[in-house]
């Protein structure tokens, strides 16, 4: 396509949109808002399922050492456990360490177990990571078999509540996501169907001088694009802003967390050009539904 015909069709799609101003407007304001609650749902989900790798990853097994055992009997246990073709390693955590562990994270409160320094009441803990985070459950049960290994926990029940939740809100999200995008196209198909209908006569004269019909179909589809993109901006901007913000105050709340949210960059950009192109498929698919069924070329 040369040069001057692609000037031309951009021309003419200006020229159609400033004559529906308003199927225009209602057009470019359904892709907005679409897009808009799209751009949230993906934020929001990209970082929920960050947390969620985050904790299953952080998940270990840990293995509390009858306190009958002895030194030799610990180490014949390490090495057993250290033996399961999927566990990746094995750290020592003694009675006294979690003792503090455990002082330390309730702060003020856990003065009060100080006094469990003289004749402390925990066990000794062998902390187990697996190699992938599926197969917690499976090494969890061939611990439990061995010789003295008293207890064997490790919060499966919480990671899968928490994968549960989130597989439920992206399913419930998808299905709105699917509705949102179908009344944007709707509503595109319609402001070009109203721009077909005004320009039958004119369309009919380009068909009579010999137009291609990809010549006659070219300044609708670039309508279609310019919609969709004019859409997406106010979305970009607003997402990028509050991300900005929420990155900024929940990051300082995480601050020592193993958790944290997904960086601004390149994560903005990746959310930026998400919905450049969602835009634009919109508007292609509104303009190219319109063109079929109602301009008949």
């Amino acid at each position: 396509m040369k040069a001057r015909t692609i000037r031309r069709h951009i021309k003419e799609s200006l020229r159609n949109l400033g004559r529906n101003g308003w199927m225009t407007f209602a057009s470019v304001s359904a892709v907005t808002v679409t897009l808009m609650l799209v751009g949230v749902f993906f934020v929001i989900m990209m970082n929920l399922n960050k947390v969620a790798t985050d904790i299953e990853e952080d998940v270990r097994i840990r293995v509390h050492v009858d306190i009958a055992a002895t030194e030799e009997d610990q180490q014949a246990l390490k090495s057993k456990i250290q033996q399961i073709a999927d566990v990746d390693t094995v750290e020592y955590s003694s009675k006294e360490a979690e003792l503090d562990n455990l002082i330390a994270s309730l702060g003020e409160e856990g003065e009060a177990f100080k006094l469990f320094e003289q004749d402390n009441p925990l066990y000794d803990v062998f902390i187990v990571k697996t190699k992938e985070p599926e197969q917690l459950e499976k090494v969890a049960k061939q611990i439990e078999e061995f010789e003295f290994a008293s207890k064997v926990k490790y919060g499966q029940d919480d990671v899968n509540k928490l994968f549960s939740f989130i597989k439920t809100s992206r399913n419930v999200g998808l299905i709105l996501i699917v509705g949102l995008l179908f009344t944007a196209m709707f509503l595109i198909s319609n402001t070009i169907k109203i721009t077909i209908v005004a320009r039958r006569r004119e369309i009919e004269i380009m068909r009579l001088v010999g137009a291609t019909n990809s010549f006659i179909r070219w300044p609708f589809f670039m309508e279609g694009i310019m919609i969709g993109i004019l859409g997406s901006i106010i979305p970009i901007v607003l997402i990028s802003t509050l991300y900005t913000y929420s990155y900024d105050y929940i990051s300082a709340k995480l601050e020592g967390h193993f958790i944290q949210l997904l960086e601004m960059n390149p994560f903005m950009y990746q959310v930026a050009g998400l919905l450049i192109l969602l835009g634009a498929f919109i508007g292609i698919w509104g303009s190219l539904m319109s063109v079929r069924k109602f301009l008949k070329i």
